[in-house]
């Protein structure tokens, strides 16, 4: 047996027959199974962002189409980017339970979380992103996580941790959008009512101060008042000329100059009431439209902020995000890794592709140096 060992190429031990019984060893008898757990979901949205779990599958299938829009991307990144964070594994660690599975004493020390890399946070970190997998379908729609552990109740528990605080995380993002938008326009509609309230405070304040209801209506209504004094001026001069003219001595004369003086006096008080000084009816007016347009306007800017209201209020329903599970966490009854013959055969050819190139090089060498 010895005799044969002699004939065998050294280099196609090295290469070849070590590499190969080492694989044997390691998958055969030392390399724990590998469980691994799934579970499926998709990020939804009224509005449409996301899909139906029926349309997310028979889409993932090949059978429909897209139809997933921005919302539903967005947040598929944003599900991807935290379950490979650190504050994922931080979340999912709660009562280290995520190093307690990985660095169990049945766990072959190879495989064992701290055997090679050291027990810090950023180590298990780095030794956890080779047990989570985030995939995402062809349709854009459908994510699927799964989570590597060597007992099938851990990695279940482990995949259900991520997905549950996934599902908080998106709720909370959401949450905090529909509350920023809806703040926002609560404000407005607050500094809004507060100027509508102003002004309309302003307007009573200057009628109760000027004592007036509205200058526009009493202004008119002292027109109609001069107006009807002219004509009793026109009447009482035409009644004054006719005496004067046909019964000179006539003892209406009299009465009547007096009476049109009279008419005259009220003439002119009253216009000097309506476009006279500080005090006038034409002053008060020029301040109260001022005032009145302000309210007015306010008061647009009252239901131009409601509207804008009702329009965050339904756009923030439309953009209503949440994840809904198509597929929860798997329990996995049988071992999907380590493939071990298909490692074993793997070793065994990769290490007669070796052995081959290198005895190729070496009989070059040799000839050239020949």
């Amino acid at each position: 047996m010895l005799d044969r060992l002699k004939f065998i190429n050294p280099l196609f031990i090295l290469t070849v027959i070590a590499p190969t019984l080492v694989a044997i060893v390691y998958f055969g008898l030392l390399a724990n199974d590998v469980y691994i757990s799934e579970s499926r979901f998709v990020v939804r949205s009224p509005s449409g962002g996301g899909a139906s779990p029926l349309t997310a599958v028979l889409g993932q299938a090949g059978f429909g189409g897209g139809g997933g829009g921005s919302a539903g991307a967005e947040g598929n990144g944003t599900i991807s980017e935290y379950i490979m964070s650190r504050r994922a594994l931080e979340d999912a660690d709660e009562g280290g339970f995520v190093r307690k599975a990985y660095t169990d004493s049945n766990i072959f020390f190879v495989d064992r979380f701290g055997t090679f890399l050291g027990e810090s946070k950023e180590q298990l970190y780095q030794y956890f992103l080779g047990k989570v997998v985030v995939n995402e379908s062809t349709s854009g729609q459908v994510m699927t996580l799964s989570v590597s552990a060597y007992d099938p109740a851990q990695a279940q528990e482990i995949n259900l941790r991520l997905l549950i605080q996934s599902e908080t995380l998106v709720n909370s993002l959401s949450e905090r959008s529909r509350d920023d938008t809806l703040s926002l326009a609560q404000a407005q509609v607050d500094e809004a009512t507060d100027k509508a309230r102003r002004a309309r405070l302003e307007l009573a304040q200057y009628r109760g101060a000027e004592r007036i209801v509205d200058p526009e209506q009493e202004a008119l209504v002292g027109l109609q008042m001069v107006g009807k004094l002219q004509d009793q001026l026109i009447a009482a001069k035409t009644q004054l000329r006719q005496l004067q003219t046909y019964t000179p001595q006539a003892s209406q004369i009299p009465f009547l100059k007096t009476e049109i003086r009279q008419i005259e006096e009220e003439i002119e008080q009253t216009r000097t009431s309506l476009t006279g000084g500080r005090g006038s009816l034409s002053s008060a007016m020029a301040r109260y439209q001022e005032l009145r347009v302000n309210s007015e306007f306010a008061e647009q800017q009252l239901a131009i902020a409601l509207a804008s209201l009702q329009d965050a209020q339904a756009e923030a329903r439309r953009k209503l995000t949440y994840v809904e599970r198509i597929s929860d966490p798997s329990l996995p009854d049988f071992a999907q890794e380590p493939r071990r013959i298909r490692s074993i055969v793997a070793t065994l050819i990769l290490g007669l592709l070796t052995w081959g190139i290198l005895s190729m090089l070496m009989i070059g060498v040799r000839e050239h140096r020949d």
